[in-house]
């Protein structure tokens, strides 16, 4: 009797270990169509649960276009892995999305479409990407992703959807969150669509972008303030969070035209590889801010400086911790194929 209590006592630590490798969640993880890209996902496909290629488009008439590299759906199904493709607003266009969402036989022509390409290829569903949403479209919105959420759900397929970070209620101390508030924050109504499908995906990054000074992509307060805000209409089971594992360079950008040169203040988003060899080329220090939690850098390139923050393993390492800490449903990272290798190792 002893021995089968010691045999069950082993099976339960050992399928307690493998639930607690994953982070305690669900581990998805964003796919372009990219060479690294593939090669991250083929070299450590038995770390991700769901793998979500951003792939379909749809236009004002509700036409579906796109589709996954037939190797990672081969390779997805070898390993166990689920596929939930993206569908979003090619350019984020705002004008489009609008006239897509105020025809009726347009947005049913596109659920026809999610529908079949989900049985044709054997999706775990679709994920909503539509981005750059005005708030005078909400209800509109609302209105596609029930009646999508339902026919998806009819033939046994999930729907969620990636929701544009949001840390309060009122929109911001200055016009540039205003405008945010306006065309990218305000139109996605939390409750309604975490009641009507399956998970929502927080992008929580994007904290500082080519529009603003140099910051962090997402830093440690900022996501939590994300979080927190988010809790209040989105059960934690309901909720994915979203981390970045690209870092940002800002540097100025020059635009050519005929009879005048203009420059700005830019930023781009880059791998970690590409960072540090930035990095090394210009002899520059890392320094880590503790209460962001992030590292960053600033060098001189010919006169002016040019500013890199990270994401990395470090920075990723006290991101994950989040997910637990929140009880949240696990997290969706953007994007496969640019991340600091020793995110994998915190992932074991």
């Amino acid at each position: 009797m002893k021995t089968i209590h010691i045999l069950l006592l082993t099976i339960t630590i050992s399928l307690a270990t493998s639930v607690f490798a994953k982070t305690g969640g669900e581990r998805l993880y964003y796919y372009i169509d990219d060479p690294a890209c593939y090669n991250a996902f083929t070299t450590h496909i038995e770390q991700i649960d769901i793998v979500a290629p951003a792939m379909y488009n749809v236009d004002a008439d509700g036409i579906v276009w796109g589709s996954v590299d037939p190797r990672v759906l081969k390779l997805a199904k070898e390993h166990g892995v689920e596929v939930m493709p993206l569908i979003h607003n090619p350019g984020f266009n705002q004008e489009m999305l609008h006239d897509l969402l105020t025809n009726d036989v347009a947005t049913k022509r596109m659920i026809n479409s999610l529908v079949n390409e989900c049985k044709k290829y054997g999706y775990k569903g679709i994920q909503f990407d539509f981005e750059n949403l005005s708030i005078n479209d909400k209800d509109d919105f609302t209105k596609l992703f029930v009646a999508t959420a339902k026919a998806l759900h009819k033939e046994n397929f999930q729907l969620s959807i990636a929701v544009v970070h949001r840390p309060q209620e009122f929109p911001g101390p200055t016009k540039y969150f205003k405008w945010l508030h306006a065309n990218w924050r305000a139109g996605y109504d939390l409750k309604a669509l975490a009641a009507a499908g399956d998970f929502i995906s927080l992008m929580s990054y994007s904290q500082h972008t080519r529009r603003t000074p140099p910051g962090p992509n997402a830093s440690i307060p900022w996501m939590k303030k994300n979080i927190e805000y988010f809790l209040k209409y989105v059960p934690a089971n309901k909720l994915s969070l979203g981390i970045p594992v690209t870092t940002m360079h800002w540097y100025t950008e020059q635009d050519d035209e005929k009879y005048e040169v203009n420059a700005r203040s830019w930023s781009a988003s880059i791998s970690h590889e590409k960072a540090m060899g930035i990095v090394e080329r210009h002899n520059a220090k890392l320094h880590w801010i503790e209460d962001q939690g992030v590292d960053y850098t600033f060098f001189d390139n010919g006169g002016l400086f040019e500013y890199i923050f990270f994401e990395n393993g470090k920075s990723f390492e006290r991101k994950l911790a989040l997910i637990p800490e929140n009880k949240l449903r696990g997290f969706s990272i953007w994007v496969i194929g640019r991340e600091d290798p020793q995110i994998w190792d915190h992932l074991k």
